[in-house]
């Protein structure tokens, strides 16, 4: 069970209803601080125009235990000088919450878990999750199967030692034995260095000897296969649950869990390949966002410089690379395995516009008068003051912005721009009653009043300043010398390098404090001291940080900034539709009867918030606050759909308290429905306190005209969007920069838009440039690892492995089935013809399993299938081999009409129908292929 009842990570930020009684409870609430330690006399240190303190205000906290005593980063000499990445997966090795713990809690690297204790690290593999707390939450608790150190091993503390962009290194010494292990996400293996002492891995229980080749030992724990290497010339020594080998006058050995036994030998290549650092690279360009992750190997013996890596599902459905049959269980869904020390990931940039574009749907008077609600209100920043909730306020004025400016309200306008600039200015200046202050020690820039454990925890500084960095590129757009370093830019970045700094070299803020480059998406804890491993809540303020990064580097024309705003915001929205969403029902585990969480911990998920049970908040905790970086949650409209459901399911009805915000995130999908309950509520209701009934109304009207966002098509300018209804494209793009310029998009059309303006069209030219035809040409699509049926014949063949029926006949339902899809495809329904596949799958040796396949037809694209097919099962014989699967075998059940294909979806669905073991389907190659009845 999640041990979430110690300390909380961010209090409620939502005050607006009681606490309930959740599974995330909130007693803790009452946790006291104890008295704040009296800090240094500050000084102001200048910042272009503006200023910070270098020492917190009098009566305020810093980084503290549970318990009140301040805390200083627990690393060794070594790294006392570099900045601490705080807010990580593996951040309570340095940040010691808990007084009493001085080593750490539960680190969740996925596939393995890890957690510090004094004899060393223990080790465990999850595979079976549990599903706790009245439903609402699934996780794979890390329990260990054996615990990794040296003979005698007895630290009082740990420390990390070194780190990189995903791995870290913790020390353990006890003035006999020093002890090192290099562990980090995706990586299989744990490698170790120590010396004082022999090799000694302790199991859970007494261990399987599968294999014994001297230095190298295959055991089975708990039902997990794990390979030990120890130096050459050694030899491991099974007593009991205690297993050692001498080092001799080495300092190395390490260990791996294997998805077989008949894994060793491949994973015995790489076992002396130590590695050493990681690190990722990004590239923005031709609307595409490029990333390569790669691993810094060191060769102990032999001259082998590769290894394993296994690949997060958001990963691995966006790489061409080859990826071995290996496979991992992970919270994330499957884990597939790259035999190489990088991968290259390749991803549609999703586009960010400082506001949606002027359309005939919306009724300018009507517009002006919802404005001046806001303007004219007595205090439009309703008696904010801590970081967050004026954050929150900025934000709802900057969405305000723009939209006055497109209908010639030059004057709200300047108003809305004045109120910004004044409030941030206060922010930006030390000495008052707000400012912002610099830990030396943490090298990290607070803001006080500070709120949430934004202070004693260093958590959400990436949610509360996302909402200032927005705000200030919605001011540079409209005032670039506002924005200059001279003037309040400086102040600007300083929030940029605290929470999001692109720099590994820079002495003053960590790389990327909060974002996890491989985990794809941010955690919220700055010490991350739970059993259940770190959390994010709110995704979507964490995303308004990446949309302000392209904003801000657009209008003050610093494209690396830009870049690194669109390389974020594109990752960590497939984390989201994956992980948050579980949009291909591929991640959630069966048993978990939700279709969406509020939460994401290390060790799973969780149907919840921090302060509220209620419904409507989880749904759209991950929603707020809705931008023109929001447009990103339109990719997949069935999710979206489902989503909505599940909330008025559980809430007994359609959203009351958030309906703004709800309306708003349906109107991505289903535009017309959302405005049916706009138009039937009539501006009679409370706005969420992010939200204007300006905002909501311009939103869901656009999108009603204009048609919800076409993620299919991105512009080669990050701040572009393209929308559809009934067939029709809409572009537009904002170009801050000082001279007329070209928009291309991905399906050939162009758009011109001049300097420091908004343009908004249906574009000119045609054609399609990609290489991968999309949308799709003929009728006949090969199956493509990563989730993609396509006309293109040059992908390299490969397999996807199908998941066990687990016992249960799955017969006509499709249970966590393997999905490809094409999408914008156009056809003409062929006269007498009909859906046609052949298949290549393979069960191995197993008894009694059954693939059974689902064609499905969206006709419009609009996230609604028309017409499904479903065919009866093949039996797979228990043979090695692939056997063939095709239509012959007669449709079991069809249902609604076939029709012209108009930008639409074709889908196939494979899964195991009967049986009690996975199997594979071959992709890549002519076997592998779905014909559909179109011209």
């Amino acid at each position: 069970m999640i041990e979430v009842l110690l300390v909380r990570t961010s209090l409620p930020r939502f005050a607006s209803r009681p606490a309930a009684a959740t599974l995330l409870a909130i007693a803790v609430a009452a946790v006291g601080l104890g008295p704040a330690a009296t800090p240094a006399a500050a000084a102001t240190v200048p910042a272009g125009a503006g200023s910070y303190t270098d020492a917190r205000p009098a009566g305020t906290s810093g980084p503290t235990t549970n318990t009140g005593a301040p805390v200083t980063p627990k690393v060794t000499a070594a790294a006392r000088n570099k900045p601490v990445p705080t807010n990580d997966w593996w951040s309570s090795l340095a940040f010691q919450r808990y007084g009493d713990n001085p080593y750490s809690t539960p680190m969740y690297g996925h596939p393995l878990t890890y957690r510090a204790k004094a004899s060393g690290l223990e080790v465990g593999y999850p595979t079976t999750p549990a599903i706790v707390g009245d439903g609402r939450q699934y996780e794979y608790a890390h329990q260990a199967d054996l615990t990794v150190g040296l003979s005698g091993l007895n630290s009082p503390d740990t420390k990390a030692d070194a780190w990189s962009d995903w791995t870290v290194t913790p020390y353990w010494a006890d003035g006999s034995r020093t002890f090192r292990a290099t562990i980090g996400h995706g990586m299989p293996f744990v490698y170790a260095k120590g010396s004082g002492g022999d090799a000694r891995v302790t199991t859970a229980s007494a261990p399987t000897v599968f294999s014994d080749d001297g230095n190298v030992l295959g055991i089975t724990v708990a039902g997990h296969h794990y390979a030990l290497f120890a130096p050459t010339g050694s030899d491991w020594n099974v007593s009991g649950s205690t297993i050692t080998a001498g080092l001799g006058s080495k300092d190395y050995f390490s260990l791996a869990v294997l998805p077989s036994t008949d894994a060793l030998a491949t994973y015995r290549k790489y076992a002396f390949s130590f590695v050493t650092g990681s690190e990722v690279a990004w590239q923005s360009t031709g609307g595409t966002v490029k990333a390569t992750y790669s691993l810094r190997t060191e060769a102990k013996e032999g001259t082998e410089r590769g290894t394993l890596q296994a690949l997060y599902r958001h990963q691995w459905l966006h790489t061409t690379d080859a990826l071995t049959p290996y496979t991992y269980v992970s919270p994330r869904g499957t884990m597939k395995v790259r035999e190489s020390a990088s991968f290259s990931t390749s991803q549609r940039n999703n586009g960010v516009v400082p506001a949606l574009p002027a359309s005939s749907g919306v009724d300018k008077a009507r517009l002006i008068g919802y404005l001046n609600e806001v303007v004219n209100a007595s205090d439009p920043f309703s008696g904010a003051s801590d970081t967050y909730w004026t954050g929150k306020a900025l934000g709802r004025l900057a969405q305000l912005v723009p939209v006055a400016d497109q209908i010639g309200e030059t004057a709200t306008r300047d108003r809305l721009l004045g109120l910004m600039k004044g409030r941030l200015q206060e922010w930006f200046t030390a000495g008052g009653a707000s400012e912002f202050s610099y830990d030396k020690d943490w090298k990290t820039l607070t803001g006080y009043p500070a709120s949430y454990g934004s202070d004693s925890e260093l958590n959400d500084h990436h949610f509360h300043y996302s909402y200032y960095v927005y705000a200030a590129a919605i001011i540079a757009q409209y005032d670039r010398a506002w924005a200059a370093d001279s003037a309040w830019g400086t102040m600007v970045e300083h929030l940029i390098r605290d929470t999001a700094n692109p720099s590994r070299t820079d002495s003053a803020y960590p790389f990327l404090r909060g974002f996890d480059v491989y985990a794809g998406h941010s955690w919220a804890s700055g010490h991350q001291g739970f059993a259940a491993g770190n959390n994010q809540e709110s995704s979507s303020e964490s995303v308004n940080l990446s949309a302000g990064l392209v904003l801000w580097g657009a209008a003050t024309g610093d494209t690396a900034l830009r870049d690194l705003g669109s390389f974020l915001l594109t990752t960590e929205s497939e984390a989201i539709t994956q992980y948050w969403f579980d949009a291909s029902q591929q991640v959630f585990p069966a048993s978990f009867g939700h279709d969406t969480v509020g939460m994401v911990w290390g060790s799973g998920g969780a149907y919840a918030t921090w302060w509220t049970a209620n419904p409507e908040e989880i749904h759209g905790i991950n929603v707020l606050p809705v931008t023109g970086g929001s447009l990103h949650l339109a990719r997949e409209k069935a999710a979206v759909k489902r989503n909505i459901a599940e909330m008025e399911r559980e809430n007994g009805g359609p959203a009351q308290e958030w309906r703004d915000l709800l309306w708003e995130f349906e109107s991505l999908a289903d535009p017309a429905a959302a405005k049916a309950k706009w138009d039937g509520a009539n501006g009679n209701y409370v706005p969420e306190q992010g939200e204007s009934k300006a905002h909501t109304y311009h939103w869901i009207n656009t999108l009603n005209t204009l048609g919800a966002p076409d993620m299919t098509v991105s512009g080669d300018l990050p701040t572009s969007a393209v929308f559809v209804k009934d067939g029709t494209r809409t572009y537009t793009a904002h170009n801050h920069g000082s001279t007329a310029r070209t928009v291309t998009f991905s399906d050939g059309r162009t758009l011109s838009v001049p300097a420091r303006s908004t343009a908004t069209g249906t574009g000119a030219g045609g054609g399609d440039p990609d290489p991968d035809p999309d949308p799709p040409t003929g009728n006949t699509f090969r199956l493509k690892t990563g989730g993609v049926l396509t006309t293109a014949t040059t992908d390299p063949a490969g397999a996807d492995t199908l998941a066990s029926a687990d016992g249960v006949n799955r017969d006509g339902t499709p249970y966590r089935p393997v999905v490809y899809e094409a999408k914008q495809v156009n056809g003409k329904v062929a006269a007498g013809a009909a859906t046609t596949f052949r298949l290549r799958v393979d069960a191995g040796a197993k008894v009694g399993l059954a693939p059974q396949v689902r064609v499905s037809y969206d006709l419009t694209g609009d996230g609604t299938f028309d017409r499904s097919e479903t065919f009866r099962y093949f039996a797979t014989d228990p043979v090695n081999g692939w056997e063939e699967y095709t239509q012959a075998v007669g449709a079991q059940a069809v249902t609604g009409s076939l029709g012209d294909l108009r930008g639409g979806t074709v889908r196939l669905e494979i899964w195991n129908a009967l049986g009690d073991g996975t199997s594979q389907v071959q992709t890549g190659t002519d076997a592998a292929v779905l014909r559909i009845p179109y011209e």
